[in-house]
């Protein structure tokens, strides 16, 4: 039996809860990390490359949760103006668009790119230079033994592109390109083109899993006022379920359950709320271990 797992997005916040999650599975006896192929989108890609560089998830979730005893950096002196935040509401309203199927999906993700090249953020030297420092200096320009993958947009044309070891890009820079939000982080360079988020295809991607016997998705859905926007983004991941059932894969989709909603807050992008998406997770996954247990062997 070949098994997959498949993480998806979900910003700094998702991070914490995947990480929380799989270590908690982890100390209940499923390893998620010993799967045949790792595949991530955005936030999925950073925690699918830390375990296949073979970092453990129950280090990465403690790292999270020792977040919340570090000082909150001091408050702007007076005077100082605070950074604005990005205005996504445009990149909400493209992503929803893409996933309604009622226009061109690429057409749409060419839009997406246009507003990324054009929005205002920190560079990209810097953004990837964060990433090297997490995977390791030293394996920044490697890629994992493992059959590990992430998932990029071409800016400019819309593609849709998926890093492996074959693709003989830097596993940094492929991270980052996976997690370049539109409008909050920049596009990043390989080969000469632009790459943002592999998100502005789908949140999971978990269809690149077809052809494995067992495929486990971890999938951030966001609660909230607007019920329709995440039934919405919900319709590509039930595609792409189904397109791995209809090819004779078990499907185990695990989503972030009650607690685990109320510790996230509004925001997946507020990194203060990291520790409690963590822990959350971490709850989350021991209390799911025995379910699995049997199922992931």
């Amino acid at each position: 039996m070949t098994r997959a797992l498949v993480l998806g997005g979900g910003g700094p916040v998702g991070i914490a809860w995947e990480a929380g999650l799989i270590a908690g599975l982890a100390e209940g006896g499923v390893d998620l990390a010993a799967a045949d192929y790792i595949v991530g989108t955005s936030a999925g890609s950073f925690v699918g490359s830390q375990l296949a560089m073979g970092k453990r998830a129950g280090d990465m979730a403690a790292a999270i949760l020792a977040e919340a005893d570090r000082p909150r950096p001091a408050a702007q002196a007076s005077g100082e103006r605070p950074t604005p935040a990005p205005n996504l509401g445009l990149l909400f309203q493209k992503m929803q668009e893409a996933a309604s199927g009622e226009r061109d999906p690429q057409a749409v993700r060419r839009e997406i790119g246009a507003f990324a090249l054009a929005a205002q953020t920190v560079d990209e030297p810097t953004f990837i230079r964060g990433f090297g420092r997490s995977l390791a200096e030293a394996q920044a320009d490697e890629w994992p033994e493992r059959d590990y993958a992430c998932t990029a947009v071409d800016a400019e044309t819309g593609e849709f592109v998926v890093w492996n070891a074959a693709s003989k890009v830097g596993l940094a820079r492929a991270v980052a390109s996976s997690c370049s939000v539109p409008g909050v982080f920049p596009p990043i360079t390989v080969g000469g083109r632009r790459y943002i988020d592999g998100g502005m295809r789908s949140a999971t991607n978990a269809d690149l899993a077809k052809g494995h016997d067992l495929v486990v998705i971890l999938a951030l859905r966001l609660a909230g006022a607007d019920t329709a926007q995440p039934e919405r983004l919900r319709s590509p991941l039930e595609a792409e379920i189904q397109t791995l059932k209809d090819a004779g894969a078990r499907v185990e989709l695990l989503t972030p359950d009650d607690a685990s909603q109320a510790a996230f807050g509004p925001n997946l992008m507020d990194a203060r709320v990291r520790p409690a998406a963590a822990q959350a997770g971490l709850t989350q996954g021991r209390a799911l271990a025995e379910g699995l247990r049997a199922v992931w062997g």
